[in-house]
């Protein structure tokens, strides 16, 4: 996957019933124009046009490289 990344979106929220907070997590497929995200990172992604089958976003910028 070549100038390609999936990032996971992680969001938090309460159940209406029993009020317990509970983490939902959606992969999207990104596409990284000079490949330099690695595994870790954290990315702002933005909607754009289809790039191919399954991208429609692309990393407008990474936020913060992830700690080895």
């Amino acid at each position: 996957m070549e100038k390609s990344v999936v990032v996971s979106v992680d969001r938090l929220f309460r159940h209406r019933f029993y009020e317990k907070t509970i983490r939902r997590s959606k992969k999207f497929m990104a596409h990284d124009e000079k490949n330099e995200c690695q595994v870790g990172d954290q990315v702002k992604i933005e909607e754009t046009r289809p790039l191919s089958k399954r991208k429609r976003w692309i990393v407008a910028e990474i936020l913060e490289k992830a700690r080895n």
